[in-house]
């Protein structure tokens, strides 16, 4: 659906333009008429015009870069375009012509107006032209003056003045690029000190020298540590094994085991201990002699219990607390001295290790916690670092940048120079009458352009085929291209002595207009397939159509084919086909109808099978004549004795002689001629013919200017050439009936 309305929008405007083209070509004398008179006048004005003489001077602009002062964005003397895709040789032209610089040429000058007063700088800009030369750096000035030494004196004064004012305007930005750095050096090196002192501070808390490379030592010691945190773990678990070992076999825990441990090595503890075994050895012999009343026994008894106290004491002594133990616990052998001495050593390399263990499981948690917090020191770090960076650069570029502002400031050199000065020209310029003459030309096309349209628009006829068409609403049958009698071929009929060449038909057979005729004459055939049809009214809305010309043509085509025709002249108020076919209009249909003349003597034959009957004598009512009983007799009649018969009947505008003649008829052929009629015209005559109710069998086309209808299928070459075989001329015409 988009393709079909994409293909309609696209053929309708190619049928504008083509509509468009159509009117130029029927208009083309208008538009060269006025084309013609537009060029004469510009011409004259043109050649009265004063001789204008042109100076050229070209300036040479390239960026100095010893001038770059800021190095932020802010150039003095660097010619750059804010925007990327322009080019600064525009904006330097710009400048070229300025207001100021071209005041100033002015008053140097002292140039004068036309009228004697002093020149504008607008009316100066009008006469100066400068444009920057492709692919370089060089600005042309041209300036036209009637005085020939004027203009170079000008050029060369405007190049001056834009020097200078180059030169000015690049110390104005030196020194307002000095003002700016000058005051910005302060700032800048407070920043640069504030940033160097904050670095300092952060290394000096957090106690940073290399970061880099304590976070490299970091690692290597938490590896370190976590390789001797994990042996000591080790041993001490297997110390730990030992004791459960060692504890198991002594029977004691492991506070006894040293107590014990501790007793069988203090001599006091065990000398008390021997005097007391040596006691309690006498009383045991004592008493298997004496009685324990005995002195003896009662003395040693005593002493034992004196030893025991002594024991008891040494033993709190050696253990450092207060302590009851039996004596016998005291006697140990070596093999349980040794356990209770290796359980002993085992708790102090227990204790040692737990304490190692403890020592590097706080120094693995401290270096965590650093390498943790390096990343965040990194980042602050590198954060300070970098803004003592910028606040160093930009104090460095600063001081750079003054440094060459002080050059800058004593130099006298600017980005523009004079590259060829101007001289004074010896040969007026034509240029200016050239592109007066191509504006001339210009305009005269479109005015004559618009002229044409406007001549075509006030034209109400009827321009094309097309039209006529859409404006009857009836089908075309048939289309007679124009032609002049010098046009056509020189081929004559036998019989045609005194017929006029209009006649075209019977003087040049076989040419591209017979063969036009050929085929109304079959269109009209297939138009009466169901019916047929015999009496045909030809007739048109206006005069000047050529119905008359049409109805002959027919008619000897028609009798040309083998048919038996009559053609009636019953147009009465001006009769014309008399005169076509070289016969008298003495006796006629007026004088057959009214007078009841004879047939016979009223119809004079032209060939075998063509006869026609004039008009006669005009009569004073011919509507009368023609809506009369004694008519439909005749036409009754008539039909009987020919295969078809034609009437010329009057236009259809301002008579019903067509209408009423045409009720009568099997049929009726309209005859149209582009640019004739219009649509008023054809309207009043469609009405009549709306009224009248007759068989319309369709609309003929005559004097068509195949050039000037938009879609033209004639094989068509030159007036005089013939179509080069039949059956393709009528395939032609058919194409164009069938659109």
């Amino acid at each position: 659906m988009t393709s079909m309305k994409m293909e309609t929008k696209q053929y309708s405007e190619d049928f504008d333009l083509q509509n468009y083209w159509l009117i130029l070509k029927r208009r083309w004398l208008t538009a060269a008429t006025v084309l013609a008179a537009t060029v004469g006048l510009v011409g004259l004005a043109t050649s009265m015009q004063r001789p204008s003489f042109e100076a050229n001077g070209r300036l040479l602009v390239q960026s100095n870069r010893t001038t770059s002062l800021t190095g932020v964005g802010e150039k003095v003397g660097t010619l750059e375009s804010l925007k990327r895709e322009g080019n600064p040789l525009d904006t330097q032209a710009v400048v070229v012509t300025s207001y100021p610089i071209l005041q100033r040429v002015i008053d140097t000058l002292q140039l004068k107006n036309s009228k004697g007063r002093p020149m504008d700088p607008e009316e100066l800009s009008k006469q100066l032209k400068v444009e920057a030369v492709p692919t370089t750096d060089i600005l042309n000035l041209k300036y036209s003056d009637n005085d020939a030494e004027m203009a170079a004196n000008v050029v060369n004064q405007i190049m001056k003045a834009y020097i200078d004012n180059n030169l000015k305007t690049n110390q104005e930005e030196a020194n307002k690029a000095g003002r700016f750095i000058e005051s910005q050096l302060p700032r800048a090196e407070a920043e640069l000190q504030k940033a160097s002192e904050e670095l300092r501070l952060f290394r000096t808390q957090n106690q940073i020298v290399d970061l880099e490379r304590e976070s490299a030592a970091n690692i290597n010691s938490l590896s370190l540590l976590q390789d001797q945190l994990n042996q000591a773990r080790s041993q001490l678990a297997d110390v730990a094994r030992q004791e459960q070992v060692v504890r198991d076999q002594l029977g004691l825990e492991t506070g006894q085991a040293i107590d014990l441990a501790s007793l069988s090595q203090s001599p006091g503890v065990q000398e008390a201990l021997s005097q007391l075994q040596q006691v309690q050895t006498r009383l045991v012999t004592e008493q298997a002699r004496f009685k324990s009343t005995t002195p003896q026994i009662q003395t040693l008894q005593q002493q034992e219990q004196d030893l025991n106290a002594l024991l008891q004491s040494r033993v709190s002594e050696a253990v450092g607390a207060s302590v009851q133990v039996a004596p016998g616990a005291l006697q140990v052998g070596d093999i349980k001295r040794k356990l209770a001495e290796s359980l002993a050593t085992l708790q102090s390399q227990k204790l040692g290790l737990e304490g190692r263990v403890g020592t590097l499981a706080g120094l693995q948690s401290s270096f965590r916690s650093r390498m943790a917090a390096t990343p965040t020191l990194v980042k602050q770090q590198s954060e300070l670092e970098r803004k003592q960076d910028l606040a160093q650069k930009a104090y460095e570029n600063l001081t750079s940048r003054l440094q060459e502002i002080q050059v800058a400031r004593n130099q006298q050199v600017g980005n523009a120079r004079v590259l060829q000065n101007a001289l004074v020209p010896t040969q007026p310029t034509g240029r200016m009458r050239l592109i007066l003459l191509a504006a001339g030309t210009m305009i005269g096309l479109l005015l004559g352009v618009a002229a044409a349209f406007f001549r075509d628009m006030m034209d109400k006829s009827l321009k094309t085929v097309k039209e006529a068409e859409a404006q009857y609403g009836y089908t075309m049958l048939g289309l007679v291209p124009k032609f002049e009698t010098s046009d056509t071929p020189t081929i004559v009929s036998p019989s045609a002595d005194d017929i006029s060449p209009r006649v075209i038909a019977m003087t040049s057979p076989r040419s591209m207009i017979h063969e036009a005729y050929q085929m109304l004459q079959a269109n009209l055939k297939f138009m009466s397939l169901d019916k047929k049809v015999k009496t045909i009214v030809i007739s048109s809305a206006v005069p000047r159509e050529g119905k008359s010309e049409v109805a002959a043509n027919l008619a000897a085509t028609m009798a040309q084919s083998g048919r038996k025709v009559l053609l009636v002249d019953a147009d009465m108020r001006n009769p014309s086909q008399h005169h076509l076919w070289g016969i008298v209009n003495s006796v006629g249909l007026s004088n057959v109808v009214v007078d009841q003349s004879e047939l016979r003597q009223a119809v004079k034959p032209i060939t075998n099978n063509l006869s026609i009957l004039t008009a006669g004598v005009m009569p004073p009512n011919p509507l009368a004549i023609l809506d009369s009983e004694a008519m439909t007799t005749l036409l009754e009649t008539i039909a009987k004795d020919y295969d078809y018969v034609l009437f010329d009947t009057p236009p259809l505008a301002g008579t019903a002689d067509a209408a009423v003649l045409g009720k009568m008829a099997d049929g009726v052929l309209i005859t149209v001629r582009p640019g004739v009629a219009d649509a008023g015209s054809i309207s009043a005559a469609k009405s009549l013919l709306d009224r009248s109710e007759p068989n319309i069998l369709g609309l003929v086309a005559n004097g068509v200017n195949v050039r000037y209808e938009p879609d033209s299928y004639f094989y068509y070459t030159s007036p005089r050439e013939q179509v080069s075989e039949r059956g393709e001329g009528a395939r032609s015409v058919r194409s164009l009936l069938t659109k």
